[in-house]
């Protein structure tokens, strides 16, 4: 079930909501739990099964670390039991048929295996959970004796299938208590809009573009036009998925949870080093906390943070997803990363801001070749085309066509991955000088983003996610 689907928004959400705030405090927990579960299980209903096995393991296993406080040996090979079965879980279901088909390509025989559909979010409550039990271990956080509490740390739905990773830390006290007024649920369904505008009206419309070009065949089409089809990946991509996390960050807010921001303006970076603090920030905090710091982080020299940062980004990469090109984009994005600390990092610093920010762009949209290439073969490809090898030409007036028929878009699309966007829609609100006028007008703002959303959703088919699939 999609946030931005009509179902969701007008059958599952209200009777969700409904029930939650009718029902005393004391179970608001267990509608927030049993929500949960119906909401996955109605895309997958097997699936909820494995959902639940995960709950109930990590459940345990965390109370078994922690019983074992006073023997570190047996605290320790408890802890690396509950982290393997966590990842050959997750590695069964993600990587199976990756590696079934490798090995197909290299064997001269073929091995016949049956494919599995991946479990929605299945990447994203296995780090939620193997963050919690790593907290225990390091005594960061006691074990939750409560299973219907951890239940719904793992299973809530306004961040299960799509994140942000939320850390158990952050949320333990939400858990046991959080307030819920008028304040925090108009500020939650604000953030909500937000995020349906953005991926309804934005991150799908400028996706139709991509899916034009991307079914064009490569070397039909000249390099304005792949630079325009690129360009437009990375702006479908970018309110996609911050569309999403910000729906979640609002329903999470308007039932009085507090998460934490996934994306800060990625676009506006100055450097590959500082994208990557804006993008998905509960990932890259993810892999700092649990893998690079306890690898030894920057501690141990040179050699050894090289090193670090490599088999952080390989793992980047591959928790994207199971192909030869998302290693590939994660290796990219390490080795960049490397050079930026230890090669060219300091004699960026005295470039002009715009052409460290035209630096970072043309690195990010190569990236983003990397990234939505049903191959590595493609990738190569359709990057010869961008630079001239294979193009139909430099300009042609299928390029001019797509920027004339969809400059308000791209328009919209800069000012919406930028603070400038969110600066005017503030803006307008402040115009009348009473505080009710204030009111008025935000409420016209974004009761008009959501019936124009609508609209979209009616009468447009075109709706997908792209990290459903990761």
């Amino acid at each position: 079930m999609l946030f931005s689907s009509i179902t969701f928004l007008f059958t599952f959400l209200p009777i969700t909501m409904a029930i939650y705030f009718l029902v005393p405090y004391k179970y608001k927990n267990i509608v927030m739990l049993l929500a949960s579960l119906f909401f996955y299980a109605w895309g997958e209903p097997v699936y909820v099964v494995l959902m639940i096995l995960s709950i109930v393991l990590n459940y345990l296993c965390g109370m078994d670390i922690a019983e074992k406080e006073g023997n570190p040996i047996k605290k320790k090979r408890s802890l690396i039991f509950t982290v393997v079965l966590n990842l050959l879980l997750l590695g069964f279901f993600k990587y199976y048929g990756f590696l079934m088909d490798s090995l197909n390509g290299i064997f001269p025989f073929e091995i016949p295996y049956r494919s599995l559909p991946l479990p929605i979010g299945i990447s994203f409550y296995t780090f939620q959970a193997l963050s919690y039990v790593i907290d225990v271990y390091r005594g960061e956080v006691k074990p939750q004796k409560k299973i219907l509490y951890f239940a719904l740390y793992i299973s809530m739905f306004p961040q299960l299938i799509a994140g942000p990773i939320v850390r158990y830390v952050d949320i333990e006290k939400q858990l046991e208590y959080r307030t819920m007024n008028l304040t925090g649920f108009g500020q939650g369904a604000m953030y909500f809009i937000r995020g349906l505008a953005k991926k309804v009206l934005l991150a799908n419309t400028i996706g139709s573009v991509f899916q034009q070009i991307s079914e064009m065949q490569l070397g039909s089409f000249s390099v304005l036009t792949a630079w325009i089809g690129c360009a437009s990946y990375a702006f479908q991509i970018y309110f996609d998925f911050s569309g999403y996390s910000d729906m979640a960050i609002g329903l999470g807010k308007m039932f009085g949870f507090e998460f934490r921001q996934n994306f800060n303006y990625p676009y506006i970076s100055a450097s590959v080093t500082e994208f990557w603090r804006r993008w998905h920030i509960s990932l890259s905090t993810w892999f700092r906390e649990y893998v690079y710091i306890p690898l030894g982080g920057n501690r141990n020299g040179q050699l050894e943070t090289i090193r670090n940062l490599l088999i952080v980004w390989m793992l980047t990469g591959i928790w994207h997803g199971a192909a030869w090109n998302f290693l590939v984009w994660g290796l990219y994005y390490g080795v960049i990363l490397i050079l930026e600390k230890f090669v060219w990092g300091s004699a960026m610093e005295r470039w002009p801001k715009a052409v460290r920010h035209i630096y970072a762009m043309v690195l990010i949209l190569v990236g983003w070749v990397l990234f939505f290439s049903p191959s590595m073969g493609y990738a190569v490809r359709y990057l010869g085309v961008m630079l001239g090898i294979g193009a139909s030409g430099f300009l042609d007036g299928q390029g001019f066509f797509f920027l004339t028929s969809n400059w308000l878009l791209y328009l919209l699309a800069v000012l919406g991955s930028s603070s400038l966007g969110y600066g005017i829609l503030r803006g307008i609100q402040r115009i009348p000088e009473r505080r009710a006028g204030k009111y008025t007008v935000s409420v016209i703002l974004y009761l008009g983003m959501f019936l124009i959303s609508i609209a979209f959703l009616v009468t447009e088919s075109f709706n997908p996610f792209l990290y459903f699939r990761f």
